[in-house]
């Protein structure tokens, strides 16, 4: 069965895409491990990820999802992973741990397909 429907899952707590792409936009890990539970059956066409998501909270319970269904032999089915964190040493666990899974990941540091709204990093 062939869709035209992309399915894209962002998990930032602060960032969005620019370009206004359409995509289900979780800020917590919490929301994160949500949305990827109502997505479990569907093909993921991307998933982005963050390291660090405010406070005290991290992308690893949403990893830990990842790694747990590919581990009882049923991964996720996803196009890619793209590792967008600003965080070097986050970034390069992230990736090592769902690589070894399987997953397809590419690190995307930097990226200009997500930004701050308005341009500009948020306020300390």
């Amino acid at each position: 069965m062939t869709t035209a429907e992309t399915r894209i899952i962002l998990v930032d707590d602060l960032r969005s895409f620019v370009d206004g792409r359409r995509a289900e936009v979780a800020r917590t890990s919490l929301a994160g491990v949500e949305l990827l539970a109502r997505h479990r059956r569907h093909r993921l066409d991307e998933l982005w990820l963050d390291h660090d998501l405010g406070e005290r909270d991290t992308i690893w319970p949403v990893v830990e999802v990842l790694e747990l269904a590919a581990f009882e032999g049923s991964p996720f089915e996803v196009g890619v992973i793209n590792i967008h964190s600003a965080n070097p040493a986050g970034a390069a666990k992230m990736a090592q741990a769902l690589r070894r899974w399987g997953y397809p990941v590419r690190i995307a540091t930097g990226a200009a397909d997500v930004g701050y709204l308005g341009g500009a990093l948020p306020a300390e």
